[in-house]
């Protein structure tokens, strides 16, 4: 191996330890997703049925959700009323779900946002991407009032080089 070589994958361990760390299970940093919980959530859709019974109301088609600079999309939410004020307790996104906030992205199967505890519980085929770099698991919980995440689910990381270069040669 040479000097070079040696010193430019220490350079990449030590720039991308916070990322290989989430491939054991620990804990991810997502300054972008850091988010004032208690901002305003704006929805908008297609269409809409609220169902007074149950407290929910269902969004269709097109469904982008607004708090802050966070921003998600998703072809179905269910969004469920606490049973007192009418305040939103949690929404439930399926079909497909994107999160974004600044220059970082998360794509799941399923999302959940429970609002009174700030977290973001994504589930199947999550896709993380910060920068060029990315990472996939099964699960991933996203905690907003902090800007670090958990994934588990046979986590893999795809760390790219400074140069863009994936290859690996020097």
């Amino acid at each position: 191996m040479t000097n070079a070589f040696a010193a430019s994958t220490l350079a990449l361990i030590t720039m991308f330890a916070p990322m290989c760390a989430a491939a054991q299970g620990t804990q991810v940093n997502f300054g972008g997703f850091q988010q004032d919980t208690d901002a305003p959530v704006e929805v908008t859709a297609d269409a809409l049925s609220v169902d007074q019974t149950d407290g929910t109301a269902l969004y269709q088609g097109n469904v982008i959700i607004i708090q802050g600079e966070m921003r998600l999309a998703a072809p179905r939410v269910l969004v469920v009323y606490a049973e007192s004020a009418g305040r939103i307790e949690r929404m439930e996104a399926t079909g497909g779900v994107l999160l974004v906030s600044g220059t970082e992205a998360a794509e799941a199967e399923r999302a959940d946002y429970h609002i009174d505890s700030g977290t973001v519980d994504m589930a199947g085929n999550v896709l993380v991407t910060q920068g060029a770099n990315a990472m996939t698991s099964e699960f991933m919980t996203v905690y907003l009032d902090s800007g670090t995440a958990e994934m588990s689910g046979r986590v893999k990381t795809v760390l790219q080089s400074s140069d863009g270069d994936a290859s690996g040669d020097p």
